[in-house]
């Protein structure tokens, strides 16, 4: 049984991640993990061009020399990229600007398997070790998966509001460090 300071036991083994600071190969790797109708059901619905996920692997590494943290690019026991799990300051103009937001994102072959719970909970103890006093995550209230992951982590309802881009309830999750 996994458990860390302020959040929910989880009761069974979690899978072995590691995280690492996104490499110029890992921007097509996420492109070929997220390249998939479903995994991007709550991100706009369709894949974003490889060229989305080279600036964004390289605002990751800025990030990570600049705060200590980003979102990581998260392996399984053999290496395999699976996706990501991290956390940036919330890079839009709506919702909780100049707030820390805990993400995560997985290719659908590695969904149930406990890795973005085993990935959110090193976050967690990272961001705690950079003295991060608080994060919250943006789902969307229809992204049931999600909202287990942030009720593991012992994360708290904070707010229901219209989402600007799409007219649908999103859920802002906060959890204090």
């Amino acid at each position: 049984m996994h458990r860390l300071k302020g959040c929910t036991p989880v009761n069974r083994a979690l899978p072995d991640v590691r995280l690492r600071v996104p490499t110029d190969e890992d921007a097509l790797a996420w492109h070929r993990v997220f390249d998939d109708p479903e995994v991007m059901e709550f991100h706009g619905g369709r894949s974003a061009e490889p060229s989305l996920y080279e600036e964004l692997t390289a605002r990751q590494r800025r990030h990570d020399a600049e705060l200590g943290f980003c979102l990581w690019t998260v392996l399984d026991a053999s290496g395999e990229v699976l996706g990501f799990t991290g956390a940036q300051p919330w890079p839009h103009p709506w919702g909780p600007a100049g707030e820390i937001e805990i993400g995560w994102r997985l290719g659908r072959a590695h969904w149930g398997k406990g890795y973005v719970t085993a990935a959110a909970l090193a976050t967690l103890e990272r961001l705690r070790a950079a003295d991060v006093p608080e994060v919250v995550a943006m789902v969307m209230a229809a992204n049931t998966r999600s909202i287990a992951v942030t009720r593991r982590l012992g994360m708290e309802l904070a707010e229901v509001f219209p989402h600007p881009g799409l007219g649908e309830p999103a859920h802002r999750y906060r959890l204090t460090l």
